[in-house]
């Protein structure tokens, strides 16, 4: 009895491992039409507007989207408008993507990563003040010229 469940959970492993590696075959080839339709969505752009610009109907861009292979100067042309390479349209991955952000958000603050710093060097309120500063010392100069205008004025018109 212990022999045929081993047997038996043996036999579900290799299905597993089977079904994984017939599951991973078929991800591995490349359906140029989707990879094209997952960078313009992750890009935000509609379909009529990749058509607009390579000046081809949103009909045609949705053909090419289903379609598995696309020549090259094709592919080329879209990935110009989609700002990629064709290389990086032919080795597109969803899971790749997913990696990306997900080191991206491990290297946070958090884990001591490479950030951008969102934290103030300084403090707010003495910079406020350094300026209330700066406009008070700029207004007592301009009140001074004025009055020294006004000096001058009376000079002349006591002249006169």
């Amino acid at each position: 009895m212990l022999k045929t469940i081993d047997s038996l959970f043996l036999t579900l492993k290799k299905i597993n491992l089977y079904l994984t590696m017939e599951t991973a075959e078929k991800t591995n080839r490349t359906h140029l039409g989707r990879k094209i339709s997952r960078i313009r969505e992750l890009r935000g752009m509609k379909q009529e507007t990749l058509a607009a610009e390579l000046g081809i109907s949103q009909q045609a861009i949705s053909k090419l989207e289903q379609s598995e292979e696309i020549e090259d100067s094709t592919l080329e042309k879209i990935a110009k408008v989609l700002g990629v390479t064709a290389e990086a349209i032919k080795n597109y991955s969803d899971e790749a993507v997913i990696n990306n952000i997900q080191n991206n958000y491990d290297n946070s603050i958090i884990h001591g990563g490479p950030t951008v710093n969102h934290n103030c060097t300084f403090n707010p309120l003495d910079k406020l003040m350094q300026a209330l500063e700066a406009n008070k010392e700029l207004y007592e100069r301009l009140l001074a010229s004025e009055k020294e205008k006004n000096e001058l004025l009376k000079g002349i018109n006591s002249k006169l």
